[in-house]
This record gives structure tokens, C-alpha cells and sequence, in this order.
């Protein structure tokens, strides 16, 4: 290990150019007020994300960094350390190189010589141990992935049903008994997170209680309860969502902040009376999962550069287009991420804010108090913003005071609810936008949807056939022609054998040009504007989908899921 001398770690990230003087001494007021390490400290404040602290902590101690996201994990390694030790002293261990009798162990503190003594004292005599450093939150999520959930759903259960005390449930950090009830949410709602649900279903029938997760979009249903159990968990939830546990008979809505896994994740809770008790839904919100890089937003290198075009103009409107739950405020959040500097005041109104971004002055629409998204563009326009995020517009006067803010000089985001980025004319039109208002404010507008992508580990290969090759655009004689290779989903245990994890998203980017606004202005069918923007180059989400397709990341079954694929046959 070089003698080189460490250097204070503030100082080391101002040498960076990371963080200013002044975060440094906020930093610093914070760590004295709660006795936490500077450079947790500087996570929690947002001055700094875990990759860029664990790469700083990397080169100040001089130990190589592991990134456990991308993890492909060895089972002799966790036989080596128990769970127990991995939760007590925060490691995960990573490999167990046999040839050399080391074990690689992760660990948020490399310097924590009491855990390396201890740990060390637990292996077998002459395995030695390489310590790589990782952010805490990492290894938190991989000890409860890779050794199973701390807490056990069934055994809570069966708990509650004999009353006999099912310690394993207990998990080891817990300082005192606490309800089975309890621990019976904190378990469906931890496994939720670890399945990936962006929806948790909580549904009463005449005689039992469904739950369903919604997982890459589709609802899979996980267990059925006995209806007794419905009336305690339901109080349970309606206790952490702060809502009336006294209300039954009228819709509620309300939001639960819990740490799994050693990150932040909020849940949005809706109860809906129904005629057999109560039907709660929450949605999972997820702030890691919440902010993609514009460059993982899955575009071609051309779409890409349109897009970024499109961001850098700076006057106009820019529109996201698609149904509930096509990640429309996932691409928003990338693109408002990309342009977030010191130099640039983004102002929101969202109904209500889902992710909280450092920098971005964020505020949750709410008619009570009279601050619905007219009132607050209103209101926003003297806060001197340079960019605004609507949440939705909705209505005349909200569009009409978008399009007021476009005109002075402010870009605007917003999203619509319209099948096509042709289409959001039409429904401009429809809410009662002019074509003069509209014609040179319109940067562009996206159109998008989500869908699954195929599992990379099941995924089969085939050759497509003649209605196949129509679909996705090419000649359909394929003699002279290599043949065309697609997948199909078979499903594995990787996958819950679905043959689909994750989702990726489908786009359509429309940018408006001087012919589109001339369209606009003379109240042009849709037909004309379509022609149009595609003799510009435009490609539909079609195109996007069978481009998708051809890459081998998702099918035509599922393209045809979110997309119309029948004008490709006439």
C-alpha cells in the first residue's frame, strides 16, 4: 500500500471541484449536531452521491471500490460469513479465491479494524481478507437479496394464527417484541420492494383478501389471506399512511416513508370503499429507481441528439405524452437532472411531488389552499425561475397559463394525456388552446410507452416468419437474405418465470419545425401534420418498438401490448 499521506476529505472533494467551501462547512455544522461521518453526513444532504463518495473514500484510503449493483455473487463466500456478522459489522462478502485462500470482503468502513479482528477470528485458520469499499445502503440490499428476506411472511402467519413467537421474524436488530401485525406489513411491503412492485394491491372479497403486486406493469397476484386478517392490517396501514382509521365509507389518500435496505422509499396509499371492505393501493416510489440518465433512457444516438437539441432551446413548451404509468415523470425527472446546475432555477408543481431533487424548488399542488397549477404557475412567474415543471395540464386556464409562461421567455415542461405526440395538437385544441398561441411555442413533444424487457438469461431465438418480417418492416422475399433472428420468452427462475425482467421505454420525439407550425396554425388534420413531420424524419413509436424488437431487448407480442401494429399489415 503507497505511503502517499491522506488528505482530510473535504478537502480532497473541493479539490474535485465536487462540493463548494460553504457545503464543506454545513457538512461540518452537521456532524458536530449528530455525531455521523462526514461523508455520510455529506450523502444526506445531497451534496455529493454514494458513487462519487465511495470513489473519493477509495482513493483518500488507497482501497479499490466495489460496485455490488453489478454483482454475480458466490455462495461459498456467504457460507463463509454469516448473516448476522454481515448485519452487525455492515459487509457483504463479494468472492472466495480458493487458489489463494482470500476472501474479498465489501465494507462501508475499511478501516473498522474490530470487524477485520473479528471477522478474521471467525474464518478458518489462513484465509486472509482483501477489504474493498462500498457504499452502506449497497451492502445493506445485497445482505437482504443474497442470504433472503429478514423478515419471514409465513412465519408471521402462522404466528398470528397460534400465537406462538416466531423469533427468526424478529430480525436481529430489533431491540423488543413488537406486534405480529406489525411486522406483518413491514414484511409485505419490504418484499414488495425487493420483487421490484411499483403497486401494492390490498383487495377484499366475500371471503378473503387478494394481494397483488404490479411488477414491470403487470399485475401478478402473491397471496391470499383469510378476510379476518383484513380489518387489523388495514388499521395498520391507515395508522403509517396518516390517515382516519375511524373513516370507512369515504376515499382517503395518504403517503408512508419507511427504510428498506438502508435507502428511503415512499409509498403513496389510496383507500377506496368497495362493497366488501375497504381496497387500499400504494404506490411504490422509489427515489433511486425514480431518476435515469438521459443516456439510459434507452434512445439511439440520433433520438438522443434531438432530444438534447430540444432541451437546449431556451423558450417554449416541451410535452410528455403517453397513459398513467408509461414513466412519464421518470423522463421528465432525466431531463430536469440533466439541465440541474447552479445556474439554471427549476421551479415544479406537481400533484403531488413524488422524488425530492436537490437544487429544484419543489412544491405539491393542493386545492384546499388555493394553490391548484393555474394559481401556481401564477405565483411561480415572481420566483424567478428560468425553467417550470407542470405536473399535468388539464384544463384551459392551466394550459393557457403555460403557454403565458412559454412566451415570457420560460421553457415549460408538462405532460398530457394523449396516444401520440400528433395527437397532443388535437387535445391542445380540444381544451382550448388557439393555434396562434400554439404555433412557435411548442419546442416538441414525446410520446412514450413501457414494455418488458425480455429476461437475458431465458430469452429464445427464432426465425421470423413472413407477417413477422411485414411487421417489422422489411422485405418480406428473404431469399439472398440473411434470416431474421428474433427471442421469444421462455422464463426462469431469474425472472419468477415470467421470461421478462425490468421494462424499458418506447419513444416517439416530435420536433417542431417552421412547416409543423404552419400546419398548426391553419388547423391542420392530423394526417397532414403526421406526413409532415415525417418527411422531417420523424419515427413513431411503432418504428421505436420494432427497432427495440430487432434488438433482441423485447418481442413483438409486447410491442403490440402498448402500440397498434395494424396499420404495418395494410
Amino acid at each position: 500500500m503507497p505511503d502517499t499521506p491522506k488528505i482530510p476529505l473535504g478537502k480532497l472533494l473541493i479539490q474535485k471541484g465536487v462540493i463548494s467551501e460553504d457545503q464543506l462547512r454545513i457538512a461540518l455544522i452537521e456532524q458536530k449536531r449528530s455525531g455521523e461521518p462526514l461523508g455520510k453526513m455529506m450523502i444526506a444532504l445531497g451534496f455529493v452521491t454514494e458513487a462519487t463518495m465511495r470513489e473519493a473514500l477509495s482513493e483518500n484510503l488507497h482501497t479499490p471500490s466495489a460496485d455490488l449493483n453489478s454483482l454475480v455473487v458466490d455462495a461459498i463466500a456467504l457460507k463463509l460469513i454469516p448473516k448476522e456478522v454481515a448485519k452487525r459489522y455492515r459487509v457483504f462478502p463479494i468472492v472466495y479465491q480458493r487458489d489463494i485462500d482470500n476472501l474479498v470482503l465489501a465494507m462501508s468502513d475499511t478501516s473498522n479494524i474490530v470487524a477485520l479482528d473479528q471477522i478474521n477470528a471467525m474464518l478458518v485458520q489462513g484465509i486472509t481478507i482483501t477489504p474493498m469499499l462500498a457504499n452502506e445502503s449497497d451492502i445493506q440490499r445485497a445482505i437482504d437479496q443474497y442470504y433472503g428476506f429478514e423478515l419471514s411472511i409465513d412465519g408471521i402467519l402462522h404466528e398470528i394464527e397460534t400465537g406462538e413467537v416466531n423469533y427468526a421474524s424478529l430480525g436481529t436488530t430489533s431491540d423488543e417484541y413488537s406486534q405480529p401485525m406489525v411486522r406483518l406489513i413491514d414484511a409485505l411491503l419490504a418484499d414488495a420492494v425487493q420483487n421490484g412492485a411499483s403497486d401494492i394491491h390490498f383487495e377484499p372479497e366475500q371471503s378473503f383478501l387478494r394481494i397483488r403486486y404490479r411488477i414491470d406493469g403487470i399485475l401478478r397476484q402473491i397471496r391470499s389471506l383469510h378476510k379476518s386478517y383484513w380489518p387489523a392490517m388495514a388499521v395498520r396501514l391507515k395508522v403509517i399512511s396518516n390517515m382516519n382509521i375511524a373513516e370507512t365509507r369515504a376515499p382517503q389518500d395518504g403517503r408512508i416513508s419507511i427504510k428498506f435496505s438502508g435507502r428511503q422509499i415512499d409509498f403513496r396509499a389510496s383507500a377506496q370503499p368497495t362493497t366488501h371492505g375497504e381496497n387500499l393501493v400504494l404506490r411504490v416510489l422509489d427515489r433511486q429507481k425514480g431518476i435515469v440518465p438521459l443516456d439510459g433512457l434507452g434512445l439511439d444516438e440520433a433520438e438522443l441528439t434531438l432530444l438534447k437539441l430540444m432541451i437546449a432551446r431556451p423558450d417554449g413548451v416541451i410535452l410528455v405524452t403517453g397513459p398513467t404509468g408509461s414513466g412519464k415523470t421518470t423522463t421528465l425527472y432525466s431531463i430536469l437532472n440533466h439541465i440541474n446546475t447552479e445556474s439554471v432555477n427549476i421551479m415544479t408543481l406537481e400533484d403531488p411531488v413524488e422524488y425530492p431533487m436537490n437544487m429544484i424548488r419543489q412544491t405539491s399542488v393542493n386545492e384546499s389552499a388555493k394553490m391548484g397549477f393555474a394559481d401556481g404557475i401564477r405565483s411561480m412567474m415572481r420566483q424567478d425561475p428560468d425553467v417550470i415543471l407542470v405536473g399535468e395540464v388539464r384544463d384551459r386556464e392551466t394550459a393557457e397559463m403555460a403557454f403565458a409562461a412559454a412566451m415570457t421567455g420560460h421553457q415549460v415542461y408538462s405532460t398530457l394525456h394523449t396516444n401520440s405526440a400528433i395527437g397532443s395538437v388535437s387535445r391542445l385544441l380540444d381544451i382550448g388552446i388557439v393555434p396562434d398561441v400554439m404555433a412557435g411555442n411548442i419546442i416538441g413533444v414525446i410520446a412514450q410507452r413501457l414494455v418488458r424487457r425480455l429476461c437475458p438469461h431465458c430469452r429464445e431465438p427464432f426465425t421470423a416468419d413472413a407477417v413477422e418480417r411485414r411487421l417489422l418492416g422489411l422485405p418480406e422475399d428473404a431469399r439472398g437474405d440473411s434470416p431474421t433472428r428474433l427471442y421469444r420468452a421462455v422464463g426462469c427462475e431469474r425472472c419468477a418465470h415470467q421470461g421478462y425482467k425490468g421494462r424499458l421505454a418506447i419513444m416517439e420525439l416530435l420536433k417542431m419545425n417552421a412547416e409543423l407550425d404552419e400546419l398548426i396554425g391553419r388547423r391542420a388534420s392530423a394526417r397532414e401534420l403526421r406526413n409532415a413531420a415525417k418527411s422531417a424524419g420523424f419515427k413513431t413509436l411503432v418504428d421505436d418498438g420494432m427497432r427495440r424488437v430487432l434488438e433482441g431487448v423485447t418481442t413483438l407480442e409486447e410491442v403490440s401490448r402498448v402500440v397498434d401494429l395494424t396499420d404495418r399489415l395494410s
